[in-house]
């Protein structure tokens, strides 16, 4: 009788003997039916003088939650990528997506199609990296100030202490700055220690200097995901400048992913006009399951999602030919 009440009990709170304490972990599971919020506020860096859109999802949850940026990449806006905006926000996320004047969409909305490479490859500028990774500290002191204002709709709602930092492309390159990457005689150029953990989807290594020396001294955990072919018509980057990160990186919570078949595009929502192969739908499933177990292990310091991305975890959405690695 005494062995029947402990195996209820054990039912109750979600252990089953026998099975490790992280099998029920899934960080593909949402809410049943939910939907967030979505705010569209515009914030001034006054000392720049400089307005930043952005757009940020909620999640149920009314108390302090961690909070995850993302950067698009060029030519981008705020309302690219919902389904990582989406998700993330269905579990437990306040999700802030950035957009950045000069190298948004647009550079190329109101443009001829005749001359929007040349607009577009104009915007993949020095000036606008410098611009894009101070946007990023401008924007986490604003949350600062909305978090603590009684009247804004974000007070109390966001817990900085613990922010995760994304993007896409020109956006992974703007992560990496604020996030640990060294620059050749200016060293950390644009880190923010407020930034506890990163993704970077698509990213590359520097044009100036070695990978080792732009990445060897990142101190907070990076996952880098990217695909076999993953090059884009704008910037030359190869995939071997984007498989150059990883083994650069300290050998301490790193992980990286990639997808084959997977071209540049893979990791918004439509395809590119030079796209030449099918979408696979499985690459956004092993997106959202990677990119958020990451999340809930170094944000919400979750064992389970931890011991799900080092242990069997990662295969279970992932198809044959995907790579995965971590150290």
């Amino acid at each position: 009788m005494k062995a029947i009440r402990h195996l209820v009990l054990s039912l109750l709170l979600g252990v089953v003997p026998g099975l490790s304490s992280h099998a029920a972990y899934d960080p593909l599971a949402v809410p049943a039916g939910f939907s967030p919020e979505v705010l569209d506020p515009t914030m001034h860096d006054a000392k720049r003088k400089r307005d930043l859109p952005v757009r940020v999802y909620l999640p149920r949850v009314s108390s302090p939650a961690p909070v995850l940026l993302f950067s698009h990449g060029l030519g981008g806006s705020r309302e690219g990528n919902t389904y990582l905006g989406k998700h993330w926000a269905a579990r437990g996320y306040v999700v802030v997506f950035i957009q950045h004047p000069g190298s948004d969409a647009e550079v190329w909305q109101d443009t001829p199609r005749s001359e929007r490479m040349a607009a577009m490859n104009a915007a993949a500028s020095g000036q606008n990296f410098l611009l894009r990774a101070r946007d990023i500290p401008a924007v986490l002191d604003q949350l600062e100030r909305w978090t603590a204002d009684e009247k804004s709709k974000l007070y109390r709602r966001m817990d900085l202490s613990r922010v995760g930092m994304s993007g896409h492309s020109f956006g992974a390159i703007t992560t990496q700055a604020v996030s640990g990457q060294h620059f050749p005689l200016v060293g950390p150029l644009a880190t923010d220690q407020r930034i506890k953990a990163a993704v970077m989807f698509s990213p590359s290594s520097p044009r100036r200097g070695t990978a080792e020396d732009a990445f060897g001294r990142v101190a907070i955990p990076w996952l880098l995901m990217t695909g076999t072919k993953d090059v884009a018509a704008i910037g030359g980057i190869s995939l071997e400048s984007r498989l150059e990160v990883f083994p650069s990186l300290p050998p301490a919570s790193k992980y990286e992913l990639v997808l084959d078949g997977a071209e540049h595009s893979a990791f918004s929502e439509g395809a590119l006009p030079t796209d030449k192969e099918t979408r696979n739908p499985n690459h956004h499933r092993a997106i959202l399951a990677l990119s958020t177990a990451f999340w809930d292990a170094y944000l919400q310091g979750d064992r389970h999602a931890k011991a799900w991305l080092s242990g069997s975890g990662p295969r279970s959405v992932l198809e044959e030919k995907d790579r995965w690695q971590s150290k």
